[in-house]
C-alpha cells in the first residue's frame, strides 16, 4: 500500500470522525441552549400573565388614569394597560355579539387596568399580597387573576426545567460514550504503530503526546463545526419563528459555545489518554486478536 493511499485513508478517517463528533456536540449544544434559556422562557410566560383591576362604575376617566400611574409606580409592576369603557364594550361585543347591550339601560362594562408583574412576583403568595394592596383603593371594585393558572404555570415550569436538566445530562452521557467510541475506533486502527513505538523503548507519555495534541485539535474542529451548524439552524429559525428570539437570551449562545468546545476537547483528550494507555499494554497476540 502506497504512502499516498495511507495518507488519504487517514485524512478520510479524521474527517469522518470530526463529522461524527460534531453531530453529537450539536445535540449537546441544543440541549444546553434550552437549559440556559429555561428561566428566560419561564419569565416570559410569567410576565405575560395579567392581573385585571376592575374599577367601580362611578370612577371617572381622570381618576382611573391617575390610579394607573400609582399602580405603575408599585414595586414589581412591569407594565400597565388602561382599558376604557369604550374599549371594554368593543371587546365584549366581539365576544358576545353586537346586541348584548340591548338588555341594559347603561353599559355595564367598567373601566379596567390590566397589570403585568415582574416574573419574581408571579407566585400565589406574592399575587395575594399584590391583590390585597390593590383592593385597598376605594376606586377598585374587584381584582381578578386566575389562581389555578398561576399554580399550574409554576408547577409546569418546574417540571419542564427538571426535564431539560435530565435531557442535557443524558445527552452529555450519550455524547461521552459516542465520542469516546469514535476516538477509540480511530486509535485502534493505529494500534500497530503504537505497539511498534512501545517496542523501541518509547514511554507512555512520549507515545501519548502526539495523539493527545491531535485529539485536542480534533475535538476543537468538531466543536467549531457543531457551532456553525447550531448558528445556522438558529438563523433559519429566526426567520421562521421570530417570536422565539423575544424569549431566548441570545447572549447565552456564548455560554453554549463554551460548553460545546469544552465537551469536544475534554472528551476527545480523555478518551485518547485512556485508549493509548490500553493499547500500549497489549501484547502481540492481543493486537492480532481484533
Amino acid at each position: 500500500m502506497s504512502t499516498s493511499t495511507i495518507r488519504r485513508r487517514l485524512v478520510s478517517a479524521w474527517i469522518s470522525t470530526v463529522i461524527s463528533l460534531s453531530l453529537v456536540l450539536l445535540l449537546v449544544g441544543v440541549g444546553t441552549l434550552l437549559l440556559v434559556n429555561a428561566r428566560a422562557v419561564g419569565n416570559f410566560f410569567k410576565e405575560n400573565l395579567q392581573v385585571s383591576v376592575m374599577l367601580k362604575q362611578q370612577v371617572t376617566e381622570e381618576q382611573a388614569l391617575k390610579y394607573e400611574q400609582q399602580i405603575a409606580a408599585m414595586p414589581g409592576v412591569r407594565a400597565t394597560h388602561y382599558i376604557s369603557r369604550e374599549q371594554g364594550v368593543e371587546e365584549m361585543s366581539r365576544m358576545l355579539g353586537q346586541d348584548f347591550l340591548d338588555v341594559f339601560e347603561t353599559a355595564p362594562v367598567p373601566i379596567s387596568i390590566d397589570v403585568n408583574l415582574e416574573a419574581a412576583y408571579v407566585s400565589s403568595d406574592s399575587l395575594a399580597v399584590v391583590k390585597a394592596h390593590l383592593a385597598e383603593s376605594p376606586l377598585v371594585e374587584e381584582v381578578v387573576y386566575q389562581t389555578s393558572l398561576v399554580d399550574a404555570l409554576n408547577q409546569n415550569l418546574r417540571r419542564i426545567s427538571l426535564g431539560i436538566v435530565v435531557m442535557v445530562a443524558a445527552l452529555l452521557f450519550i455524547s461521552f460514550v459516542l465520542i469516546a467510541n469514535t476516538v477509540r475506533l480511530d486509535l485502534f486502527s493505529r494500534r500497530f504503530s503504537i505497539h511498534t513505538m512501545h517496542l523501541v523503548g518509547a514511554t507512555k507519555g512520549y507515545i501519548r503526546a502526539p495523539f493527545m495534541g491531535r485529539a485536542a485539535i480534533q475535538g476543537l474542529f468538531a466543536a467549531l463545526l457543531a457551532i456553525l451548524l447550531l448558528v445556522g439552524a438558529l438563523y433559519i429559525l429566526r426567520d421562521e419563528f421570530p417570536q422565539l428570539f423575544q424569549i431566548f437570551d441570545v447572549r447565552s449562545l456564548l455560554q453554549v459555545m463554551v460548553v460545546m468546545v469544552a465537551s469536544g476537547v475534554i472528551i476527545c483528550m480523555v478518551s485518547t489518554f485512556v485508549m493509548v494507555g490500553r493499547l500500549v499494554g497489549y501484547n502481540r497476540d492481543q493486537l492480532y486478536a481484533y
